[in-house]
């Protein structure tokens, strides 16, 4: 009698450990997390990672998810430039941790790969607050891929429009050789020349180099003082504007999002570029949402400034409230639940608000979630409509000069 007993005794408690493992596991609902860690954007990933961060906080700290749950959001390394890597990183984040969405990727080429050959076979939604190429619209991706930030054919356009009411009406071009690059140059030359201005050169260059004097030289050789440079100012960006400018071959660099982030300004030196670099970036418009979010980002102690930041903030915020909007941690039925809480009508949502929100869904109401980088209607191919920011250097650090359309 007393061995079956403790027989029973520890089968009970076998029970009982297994049923709190099982509710363990059920407490904790996952966003992946796809950024550039190490590779050529390695200074822009940092903050966009940081802003995404502050979302989960906010979630945790107004009652967790789906009743009380924890949003935790794992993350791994794409590397930017390596597709296999962005493809091992996507396939742990949907297969191991079992993610029921994911936050990015950043750099367009692995946007691609970690979607076509993990996120879209296994279901799960991904919101880029970073890939800005036109390829990401092309992708037959059955409604799981979005991004929180326009497409770079409406950033190109308004880099030629900027140009050309600057006066500036002759210019050379360099684009980094991928997707990014291309897409973005293609949108510039097309709307540049359209419009009344001449490339006088448009070269592509391969990124990781040491050397691009060569390039250069093609490019100085038609006299043409004002070059375009669409790559990272981390990579081959901040090698061609250094190596330039020591050669004494342009006196204006032009540039646009990949461009403006800090490791341009600490590889080539801001007193460098000050007075004679201008750039283009999505920008965050002037509305509630936004003006909200640079609050809780300065309290955080984060850059609101930060190329990509708010996007990377409503990315997580979007998905998290598609989440609650969907009743569970499951991955079907999300993406139609991003488009009900991104998109008129509702009540309006700003950053931060997940407890009103929570609230707001419990009760049947519609919501509308107006973010740090301003509205979010998702068109048929998941991209949002842009505003484009003018950028310069000033006192050592990038400062906008205002928008350039909405």
């Amino acid at each position: 009698m007393k061995k079956c007993s403790v027989q029973k005794s520890l089968v009970a408690m076998a029970v009982a450990a297994s049923a709190l493992a099982m509710g363990a596991a059920q407490a904790e609902v996952k966003v992946g997390f796809l950024g550039g860690f190490t590779g050529p954007i390695e200074t822009l990933t940092p903050p966009v990672y940081d802003a995404a961060q502050l979302a989960v906080q906010h979630v945790n700290e107004q009652g967790g998810i789906l009743g009380g749950q924890t949003l935790a959001m794992p993350s791994a390394d794409t590397t930017c430039a390596d597709a296999s890597a962005a493809s091992n990183a996507a396939d742990r984040m949907v297969n191991t941790e079992n993610v029921t969405a994911i936050v990015g990727a950043l750099c367009t080429g692995a946007t691609i790969a970690a979607a076509n050959n993990a996120a879209i076979p296994g279901g799960v939604v991904m919101v880029s607050p970073a890939s800005t190429a036109p390829a990401v619209s092309e992708l037959e991706d059955n409604d799981l891929v979005f991004r929180t930030v326009p497409s770079d054919a409406f950033q190109g356009e308004a880099l030629a429009r900027m140009l050309l009411a600057k006066g500036i009406d002759e210019v050379v071009v360099t684009y980094v050789n991928n997707d990014y690059g291309r897409g973005l140059a293609d949108a510039f030359v097309a709307t540049y020349e359209a419009e009344g201005g001449a490339v006088a050169e448009n070269l592509a260059h391969e990124d990781n180099r040491a050397d691009y004097r060569s390039e250069l030289g093609s490019l100085s050789a038609t006299g043409v003082s004002d070059l375009v440079v669409l790559a990272y100012g981390d990579t081959s960006g901040q090698t061609v504007v250094r190596q330039a400018w020591e050669s004494g071959m342009f006196t204006r660099f032009i540039g646009a999002d990949g461009m403006v982030i800090s490791g341009l300004l600490d590889g080539v030196g801001a007193d460098v570029l000050e007075g004679n670099f201008i750039a283009t970036r999505p920008g965050n418009p002037d509305t509630p949402g936004t003006a909200l979010f640079v609050e809780l980002a300065e309290a955080a102690g984060i850059s609101h400034e930060a190329v990509f930041a708010g996007q990377g903030y409503d990315a997580a915020f979007l998905l998290a409230l598609a989440i609650e909007q969907n009743g569970s941690a499951e991955r079907e039925g999300l993406s139609a639940a991003l488009r009900s809480v991104a998109s008129a009508p509702g009540e309006v949502i700003l950053p931060g608000e997940w407890e009103k929100a929570v609230e707001l869904i419990a009760a049947g109401t519609e919501i509308n979630y107006e973010g740090a980088s301003g509205s979010h209607e998702f068109d048929e191919n998941g991209d949002v409509p842009g505003i484009v920011e003018e950028m310069s250097v000033e006192g050592g650090r990038f400062v906008s000069q205002g928008f350039l359309g909405d």
